[in-house]
């Protein structure tokens, strides 16, 4: 795996992200009979905030995004996305790793939904995330940061 980097969000980047999202979601949100391409993008138009959001890079280049955003309890998974060319490589997971080994993170809980079927669900259970409830489109998960990340 290349040389992976997270940087600030811009408002600059909404659209680069926003057409990220529509790419990655399409297939599982057709499967569950809910792909509108203009919709897809202006979900994360209304909820991007560029200050909880990082850029993911490879050598610079644009390989996805997150967002953690604060939350009552804990924080809030959002907007996870991985280019489909660098989707299996390893990329979610160092993500995910660094985020949780964040010293605000720990001893808090972060929640997350993931559509059903999507095969990011598997990644999620690497680290410890639970299913809370779901539904017909959403599955809903948590995981209370300890001081050591699973990620077997």
């Amino acid at each position: 795996m290349k040389q992976i980097s997270l940087r600030q969000s811009q408002n600059s980047d909404i659209e680069t992200i926003a057409n990220l999202r529509a790419i990655v979601l399409r297939n599982d949100l057709t499967r569950l009979g809910r792909f509108d391409e203009e919709k897809v993008r202006q979900r994360f138009r209304n909820s991007f905030d560029p200050v909880h959001t990082w850029i993911i890079e490879s050598d610079s280049s644009f390989v996805g995004c997150v967002a953690l955003k604060p939350t009552l309890d804990g924080y809030l998974l959002e907007h996870f996305y991985v280019h489909p060319n660098y989707q299996g490589k390893g990329v979610g997971s160092h993500v995910l790793k660094k985020l949780l080994k964040q010293k605000d993170v720990k001893g808090k809980r972060v929640t997350l939904n993931v559509l059903q079927g999507s095969s990011a669900k598997r990644l999620y259970e690497r680290f410890g995330f639970k299913v809370d409830s779901e539904d017909l489109i959403d599955v809903y998960m948590s995981l209370h940061v300890e001081e050591d990340i699973r990620t077997d």
